[in-house]
C-alpha cells in the first residue's frame, strides 16, 4: 500500500471517529453546549483539557523551535507547563465555585458591570482569534503534505471538520471528541520518537536517549548534536545566546497567559464539584508531560538527523548532491515549505549559517555564496519520520496526531469564542430576553462565523505556529489573567478599575507587538522579527509579562481613587475563596 493511501486511511478513519463522537454526543441544551452538562469526570476531562491545550503548537511547532534554536526555546516548555500549577492552584477552583458559563460572564458579575463583561469579551475575542490562527496554520501545514494538496486547500478542509463537529456538539461533543485527539495525538508523537531514540541511543524512552551515548560515534547525543551544528557556523544546542531578561519574561507571558487563556479555563466549568477542578487540572499536567517531556528529544534528535541527511560522512565533507536529495526533501518541496536555491552552481545543498561572522571566512573559502536550504521549522516533527526512514504507518499515524493536536484546540478557541459571543454579548447585553433555543443558534451562527475569520486570517499568519500562539498568550496574560486575579483575590478593585485595567493591559500589548511586528491581518505583509526590539530589548513575544503588569498598576490604582465596590460585592468575593463544594450554575 503506498504512503498516500496509508495517509488517507489513517486521517479518514480518526475524522470519522471525532464526527461519530460528535453525533452521539450532540449538545441538546444551552448548559450542554457551553459547559458539557456539568458532568465531565475530572480523568476524562484532564485528558480533554491536555488535548484542548496541546495545539498545533506544542504538536507540530514547538519541537521545531526546540530543534533550530536549542537551550533557548526551552521557554515553550517551562512557561506552558508552569501556568497549570498557576490554575490549579490560583483559578481553577475558584472559578468553578462561581458557577458561571463563561470568563467574561465572571467578570461582569464580580465588577457588577456589564461595561467590564463586554470588555472581557472583547479581550477574549482577541486573544482567541489570534490564537486559532496557529491551528489553523498548524492544519494547512500537514494537510499539504500527507493529502498532497496546497496549504490553502488543506485550511478549507480543516475548517469543514471543526464546522461540523464543534458547530453540532459544543462543549458535550467536544469533550469527548478531545479525549480521542489526545490518545491519537499522543501515540502519534511518542511512537516515532521511540523509534528514532533507539535508532540514534538504543534507548526505548526518548527523554533518556536524549542524555544517551549517540550509538554511531560512542560520545553522548546532545555532545554530537553542538559538534556538527557547530561546524556548520550554528550557534551550540545546548548554550544560552540570548538576553537571560527577554527569557525570563518570555517565560513568564506564557506562564499567566495560560492560566488567562478563557479556552482553558472553560474546561474547568464543566466538572461537578469544585475538588474536581484541582483533580483535573492536575491529571492534565500528567497528560500533558507525557507529550512536553518527549519534545526536547524530538526536537534534539530531529536536527541531527536534518544535518545527518546532508551532510552524510560529517559537515567536514561534501554534501549531497541535490539530484540525490531523498524523497522526504522532493515531498516536502511540493508543499513550498521546504525549498533549495543553489547559489554557488556546484549542485550540492549547502546547509549552513551563512549569518555568522565567525564562520564567513570559512564559507567563503569553500566556494559558498549563502546557505541554500529553507526548511520551515513548523515542518519538522511531521517530516521527522521520513527523515528517519520509518514504516510508512508511523508517518501516517503522524499525520493524523498533527491534524488531531490542530483540530482540537481550534474547536476549544471556536467554543470560547462564540459561547463569548451568544450568552456574553447577546444575551448578557444586546438581547437579555433571547429565548435557550435561541441562544444555541446564535451560538451556532457566531461558532460558523469564527470558523470562517480563523480561516481567512490563517491564510496570512504572522509567524509559525508556536510564535504566533506565543503572541496569544501575551494578549491573555495582559488582559484577562489580571483581571481573574483581582477578582478572586482583591475586595477592593472596583468596575472602573477593572475595565482601566484590561483596556491599558491590552491596548499597550496590541500597539507594542504592532509597531513590532508590522502585521496587521494585511496579506503579504508577513514580517515577524524580533529585531530591533522597542523598549528595553524586549521582544513583542515576551511583552505580555509587562502588560500584565501595567493591568494590575492601573487597576489598583484607579480603584483606590474611585469608590469602593458594594458591600455585597466584597462579601461574594470572600465567599469565592471558601472553595466548599459548588451548587448549580447561577447563569443568567
Amino acid at each position: 500500500m503506498d504512503q498516500y493511501t496509508l495517509n488517507l486511511l489513517f486521517v479518514g478513519a480518526t475524522f470519522a471517529l471525532y464526527i461519530g463522537i460528535a453525533v452521539w454526543a450532540r449538545a441538546g441544551s444551552t448548559s450542554e453546549f457551553y459547559a458539557a452538562g456539568r458532568g465531565v469526570h475530572p480523568v476524562t476531562n484532564g485528558m480533554a483539557t491536555a488535548a484542548d491545550w496541546m495545539s498545533a503548537a506544542s504538536f507540530i511547532s514547538m519541537a521545531g523551535l526546540i530543534a533550530f534554536t536549542g537551550y533557548d526555546n526551552s521557554s515553550f516548555l517551562m512557561g506552558w507547563t508552569g501556568g497549570y500549577v498557576l490554575l490549579a492552584l490560583l483559578l481553577a477552583p475558584y472559578l468553578r465555585k462561581f458557577g458561571k458559563f463563561t470568563v467574561p460572564e465572571f467578570i461582569g458579575d464580580r465588577f457588577y458591570s456589564k461595561t467590564a463583561r463586554l470588555v472581557a469579551v472583547a479581550c477574549l475575542i482577541i486573544a482567541s482569534i489570534t490564537y486559532v490562527i496557529g491551528q489553523m496554520t498548524g492544519v494547512g501545514v500537514a494537510f499539504s503534505r500527507f493529502l498532497e494538496v496546497e496549504v490553502e486547500t488543506g485550511l478549507f478542509i480543516g475548517a469543514a471538520i471543526v464546522f461540523f463537529y464543534a458547530v453540532l456538539g459544543g462543549m458535550k461533543g467536544v469533550t469527548y471528541t478531545q479525549v480521542a485527539q489526545y490518545c491519537v495525538l499522543i501515540l502519534a508523537y511518542t511512537v516515532p520518537a521511540i523509534f528514532i531514540s533507539l535508532q540514534l541511543t538504543g534507548n526505548a524512552l526518548p527523554p533518556l536517549g536524549l542524555f544517551g551515548e549517540h550509538t554511531a560515534s560512542g560520545v553522548p547525543l546532545l555532545e554530537k548534536l553542538d559538534q556538527v551544528i557547530q561546524e556548520l557556523g550554528f550557534n551550540s544546542y545546548t548554550g544560552h545566546h540570548t538576553s537571560t531578561f527577554n527569557m525570563v519574561l518570555f517565560t513568564l507571558s506564557l506562564m499567566i497567559g495560560t492560566a488567562g487563556l478563557p479556552h482553558v479555563i472553560i474546561r474547568f466549568f464543566t466538572v461537578p464539584k469544585v475538588a474536581d477542578a484541582r483533580w483535573s487540572a492536575g491529571w492534565a499536567l500528567v497528560f500533558i508531560a507525557l507529550l512536553y517531556l518527549t519534545a526536547p528529544a524530538v526536537g534534539a534528535m530531529a536536527r541531527l538527523n536534518l544535518v545527518d541527511t546532508i551532510y552524510p560522512e560529517g559537515p567536514k565533507a561534501e554534501a549531497i548532491l541535490y539530484e540525490e536529495r531523498p524523497d522526504w526533501m522532493k515531498n516536502w518541496e511540493v508543499t513550498g515549505l521546504l525549498s533549495f536555491e543553489d547559489l554557488n552552481g556546484d549542485g550540492r545543498i549547502q546547509y549552513y549559517n551563512d549569518t555568522s561572522e565567525d564562520f564567513a571566512t570559512t564559507a567563503e573559502a569553500a566556494g559558498w555564496k549563502g546557505s541554500e536550504l529553507t526548511v520551515n521549522r513548523d515542518i519538522l516533527v511531521l517530516a521527522n519520520p521520513e527523515i528517519a526512514n520509518l514504516p510508512g504507518w508511523v508517518i501516517a499515524l503522524v499525520a493524523a496526531g498533527g491534524l488531531a493536536a490542530a483540530l482540537s484546540t481550534a474547536a476549544g478557541l471556536l467554543l470560547a469564542i462564540s459561547s463569548a459571543v451568544s450568552h456574553d454579548l447577546m444575551k448578557g447585553a444586546l438581547t437579555p430576553k433571547i429565548s435557550e433555543k435561541g441562544e444555541l443558534l446564535a451560538a451556532r451562527i457566531s461558532m460558523a462565523v469564527a470558523i470562517g475569520v480563523a480561516t481567512w486570517l490563517g491564510l496570512n499568519p504572522p509567524g509559525f505556529a508556536a510564535q504566533t500562539v506565543a503572541l496569544a498568550f501575551g494578549l491573555a496574560a495582559a488582559s484577562i489573567f489580571p483581571a481573574l486575579m483581582m477578582g478572586i483575590f482583591s475586595k477592593r478593585v472596583n468596575n472602573i478599575g477593572a475595565v482601566a485595567g484590561m483596556l491599558a493591559g491590552i491596548g499597550v500589548t496590541l500597539v507594542y507587538i504592532f509597531l513590532h511586528k508590522g502585521w496587521l491581518f494585511i496579506p503579504d505583509t508577513n514580517s515577524f522579527t524580533d529585531a530591533d526590539p522597542l523598549l528595553f530589548g524586549i521582544k513583542s513575544t515576551a511583552f505580555g509579562a509587562v502588560g500584565a503588569l501595567i493591568n494590575f498598576v492601573v487597576a489598583i490604582a484607579v480603584s483606590r481613587a474611585t469608590q469602593e465596590p458594594p458591600e455585597e460585592i466584597q462579601e461574594l468575593v470572600e465567599s469565592i475563596r471558601v472553595p466548599r463544594g459548588a451548587g448549580a450554575a447561577t447563569a443568567h
